[in-house]
């Protein structure tokens, strides 16, 4: 500040505070008129399939279980496969004591060669009779009882020949094998323990879990809706085979293969009201295992002419409810409320609020204030940017 003590100086004084002022304030003048409109990326909204997803809570269930149980009686001599492991079909799990078994077997081939002697003698006696009959030196009545003596033998070494192999099937299952491939639970029987072939205890259980089920429910009204929707043509079925079925587990992760829904229950449940489905999920690695709680995520309808925004698009006022900025042909954002529908990876379904062909601000969002000017530029995401700097097409399907 200059500071005028002479009446004489005043004047210039006067006139260089003036100057000074009057500079500073065409510097502020011109600096906010020339402060551009702030660029933001924008989305041009186009309409494209997207599918009816629904997450329900289902339970993983083995494919295929067995009940080990003997088929004869005896002593349980040995234990022979390590609990909680994989088995094949046909493998050996425990052996009953099998001598008396074994005597049994030889007891029956005994019989079977008595019986077979019986039979060789029986013919010898027919041919006798035959010759005698020729000569006329025998009667028929001899000739005919030699014939039912040889049926009879014949007969007889049958049935022993049937005792037989019923031995030896008996002694093969004192070898209890595994009437599957899967993996197998704790013993729960010890050796020195008698079993029987009629009990209902069992000796071991076995589950197949490559691969396995994923049983879960959905409201009778909720699948009821997507069925009439369907049939009104506001919703398509996707074609068989096509619809995509996901496990996701408790803390948000998502199994890596993709199973396939083999049926839903033609019956509600009375007390829940709920509908029984059923997929199958490869499990090579024995990740998923029997018992286990996950939800599971099925396409079950196709929505065409769908507009989709990014989520990074959305805000939210403080009682949650969602707006995005739309630029209109003058450039200027405004602010427009949205309903969202369901998510889809990082998009949202809009069900009401926005056309196609609208412009939605992606990129600086915070940047903007209600009906100002921007600078639109098209927004470009990251799965669309190709190699070599290169970018795609940008479009609400992206």
């Amino acid at each position: 500040m200059y500071r005028c003590r002479q009446l004489p100086r005043l004047k210039a004084c006067l006139i260089a505070t003036s100057v000074l002022a009057f500079t500073a304030t065409g510097v502020i003048a011109q600096e906010g008129g020339e402060m551009p409109p702030p660029v933001v990326g924008v989305l041009d909204l186009k309409a494209r399939p997207v599918p009816v997803v629904s997450e329900l809570p289902g339970r993983v269930a083995a494919t295929r279980v067995s009940e080990v149980r003997a088929r004869v009686s005896g002593i349980l001599q040995e234990r022979v496969f390590e609990q909680g492991t994989l088995v094949k079909q046909g493998e050996v799990l425990y052996r009953i004591d099998p001598r008396l078994f074994k005597v049994r077997v030889a007891s029956a081939e005994a019989t079977l060669r008595r019986a077979e002697a019986t039979r060789d003698n029986a013919k010898v006696q027919l041919e006798r009779q035959k010759t005698l009959r020729e000569r006329n030196i025998a009667s028929g009545i001899e000739y005919d009882t030699a014939a039912v003596n040889l049926a009879q033998a014949e007969a007889d070494v049958a049935l022993q020949q049937a005792a037989l192999e019923e031995a030896k099937i008996n002694l093969e299952y004192t070898e209890v094998r595994a009437p599957i491939t899967g993996i197998i639970g704790g013993a729960l029987v010890t050796e020195g323990a008698l079993v029987t072939a009629d009990g209902t205890s069992n000796l071991a259980l076995i589950q197949q879990i490559d691969p396995v089920y994923a049983d879960f429910t959905q409201s009778a009204q909720d699948l009821l809706a997507l069925r009439r929707a369907v049939t009104d043509g506001k919703l398509a079925s996707p074609a068989p085979g096509e619809a995509s079925v996901e496990l996701v587990f408790d803390g948000g992760g998502v199994y890596g293969r993709k199973g396939k829904l083999l049926f839903s229950s033609a019956n509600v449940d009375s007390t829940t009201g709920q509908v029984t489905l059923r997929a199958e999920f490869p499990n090579p690695n024995g990740d998923l295992l029997p018992g286990m709680y996950v939800r599971v995520r099925i396409e079950q309808a196709v929505r065409q002419g769908a507009i989709t925004v990014p989520q990074r698009s959305i805000l939210r006022t403080q009682d949650g409810k969602a707006q995005v900025y739309v630029v209109v042909a003058d450039g200027t954002a405004k602010m427009r409320d949205v309903e969202l529908g369901q998510s889809l990876g990082q998009e949202w379904v809009v069900e009401s609020g926005l056309q196609v062909g609208d412009k939605v601000v992606v990129d600086g969002v915070q940047k903007v204030q209600p009906d100002t000017k921007v600078a639109p530029e098209p927004w470009i995401s990251g799965e669309q940017k190709q190699p070599g700097g290169e970018t795609a097409p940008a479009t609400s399907g992206q």
